[in-house]
C-alpha cells in the first residue's frame, strides 16, 4: 500500500448528531487515519439508526479501501444525502472497517466522543 493507512479501537463512546437526533452511537469504533485526512471513525452497523437512512445509487472507488456505498440521512422533513457510507467488501489490507459506517463531518451536527 503506497498510502499508509492505521485503523485503531477508539477509546471512547463516539457518537454521530443529525439535526438533534442520535444517528449512530458506539463504544465500538474503529479510528480510520489515512495520509493527509482527518482521522474518521467508522460505526458499527449495528449502533446506527438505520431508520433515519436510505440508501442510494452513488458509489466511489478508493484504491486504498475499495468500493463505498452510499446513504442519505433524514431527521424530521431535513435532509443530508450520501453523508453516510460503507465499504461492504473492503481490501484486505483495511478489513477492520467491512460491517461499519462513516459519516462526512461536515454534513452531520456532530460526530465525536460522547459528553
Amino acid at each position: 500500500m503506497s498510502r499508509r493507512i492505521t485503523i485503531t479501537p477508539a477509546k471512547t463512546t463516539f457518537e454521530v448528531r443529525y439535526n438533534g437526533a442520535v444517528i449512530a452511537s458506539s463504544d465500538r469504533v474503529q479510528m480510520l487515519v489515512e495520509a493527509g485526512h482527518d482521522p474518521v471513525p467508522y460505526f458499527p452497523l449495528d449502533s446506527v439508526d438505520h431508520s433515519r437512512l436510505a440508501a442510494t445509487d452513488h458509489r466511489t472507488s478508493c484504491p486504498y479501501k475499495g468500493e463505498a456505498s452510499y446513504w442519505s440521512v433524514t431527521v424530521d422533513g431535513k435532509s443530508s444525502e450520501n453523508a453516510v457510507w460503507s465499504y461492504a467488501d473492503p481490501l484486505e489490507e483495511v478489513m477492520e472497517i467491512a460491517g461499519h459506517m462513516a459519516f462526512y463531518a461536515n454534513r452531520m451536527e456532530k460526530i465525536g466522543p460522547v459528553e
